[in-house]
């Protein structure tokens, strides 16, 4: 069964820095473009960083410069580094296949990322 499984979520400070960690089971996510996006509750995903299977990045024009994507093919993960959070970065995050707002979900349990003084 192919999934992918999120974790490193928690509660920091504005100004914090957090980083998460997606898993993939099932299938090596080494060919895989992976992407990141997150969830307010009762609004819609919002696309946040894609990491293409050659390793080249792009970000939302609202987390660039803060946030950095990367990749360990030996460990099939795929980390999102996130520096400098706001508050308005407050939601679950998800990891998913695909690039940017082509994506596929795999059903993984999301982790929360609470941005609060």
């Amino acid at each position: 069964e192919m999934r992918l499984v999120e974790s490193g979520g928690g509660l920091v400070q504005p100004g914090g820095s957090l980083r998460l960690s997606c898993v993939s089971s099932g299938f090596p996510s080494r060919g895989y473009d992976i992407t990141w996006v997150r969830q307010v509750p009762g609004q819609g995903f919002e696309w946040v960083s894609s990491i293409g299977s050659n390793g080249s990045t792009v970000y939302a024009d609202s987390v660039k410069g803060r946030f950095t994507s990367s990749r360990d093919n030996a460990k099939n993960t795929i980390y999102l580094q996130m520096n400098n959070l706001k508050i308005e970065d407050t939601a679950v995050y998800y990891c998913a296949t695909g690039w940017i707002n082509r994506y596929r979900l795999w059903g993984g349990p999301g982790t929360q990322v609470t941005v609060s003084s």
